[in-house]
């Protein structure tokens, strides 16, 4: 209801969820839990209970921590699967791919650091592991691993817990609560804004959508909302955004489901294809994020957002 008033107010089209048809053939994101796997084929259970038996193309590559070949995948584990051919021919895995993102609240340990973040009003606490042998690529990326300051990485979800393997950015030098002010002007609604796209692990597994920072406090009773370092138009939950990955050229319409006060602290710089406009823009379901061609391990790509 909230996209129909809001066309009717602005004179334009009602957008639809979904895929650009321009795009070309579309990507598919299928995710499940891995029953059986060879060089050729993989056969996963879904969500909901159904049994998916998908083709392994020959050029396809899988991640379980490192990259491996998809057949050395465990049966068992989480994988979510980069799809041609309406979903039916595999080209890309991801395994146990977890992501952790929020402010660090403790630092503990000697060799192994045990690491717990405030991920927001919206998903709480979270412990992560940095075992010893990541610990010099994290802080490569993270060298501020105290208190008040941000931390983004990528890890395997275990039984023990959430190991973490990658830096997913580069963090910000100025704690969580200093986040620099946006330029003075906006060009309006219809303008399209240019910056990050990011993904999260905190959607639902089928889910496509965004959360996206400066949705209104009164929409979303959050006092952490309305806070980016770019000049980002109000949306209202529902609102209907296109996101445009610049570095494949695809582009999809994204229902606006959840508060993005975390994402809008974070003013870095995505260099996926190029050195992208400073701050993040939005932060999209794993799902809508590989459906538009993005990189789990990469963690970001350059974008444009405007009214779906």
């Amino acid at each position: 209801m909230r996209r129909e008033l809001a066309a009717a107010v602005l004179g334009r089209e009602v957008g639809t969820p979904g895929p650009d048809p321009a795009n070309g053939d579309p990507l598919i994101a299928v995710s499940g839990e891995i029953r059986d796997v060879s060089p050729h084929l993989i056969l996963v259970e879904t969500i909901d209970g159904r049994e998916e038996r998908l083709v392994i193309a020959p050029w396809a590559t899988a991640w379980h921590g490192v990259d491996m070949p998809p057949a050395d995948l465990p049966v068992g584990s989480q994988v979510i699967m980069k799809t041609l051919h309406e979903g039916r021919v595999v080209e890309r895995l991801w395994a146990g791919i977890t992501r952790a993102t929020g402010t660090i609240l403790s630092v503990t340990g000697r060799r192994d650091l045990v690491v717990e973040l405030d991920c927001g009003p919206h998903r709480g606490r979270r412990q992560v592991t940095i075992p010893y042998r990541a610990t010099g690529r994290l802080r490569v990326r993270h060298p501020l691993l105290e208190p008040g300051f941000l931390f983004d990485a990528i890890g395997l979800r275990e039984e023990s817990g959430t190991t973490i393997l990658l830096p997913a950015t580069s963090q910000p030098g100025y704690p969580a609560r200093a986040v620099p002010s946006p330029p003075p002007a906006f060009g309006g609604v219809q303008s399209r804004v240019s910056g990050s796209a990011v993904w999260s692990d905190a959607f639902d597994e089928e889910e496509r959508g965004a959360a996206y920072p400066m949705v209104e406090r009164s929409d979303v009773r959050c006092s952490h909302s309305e806070v980016s370092c770019v000049g980002l138009p109000y949306l209202a939950m529902g609102s209907l955004l296109s996101v445009h990955n610049v570095c494949t050229d695809r582009m999809t319409n994204v229902p606006i489901t959840a508060c993005g006060c975390v994402a809008g602290r974070f003013c870095d710089r995505c260099v996926e294809c190029d050195t992208g406009s400073r701050g993040r823009i939005v932060e999209l379901s794993p799902a809508a994020f590989v459906e538009l061609g993005g990189e789990l391990i990469n963690g970001c790509f350059n974008a444009r957002v405007g009214l779906g």
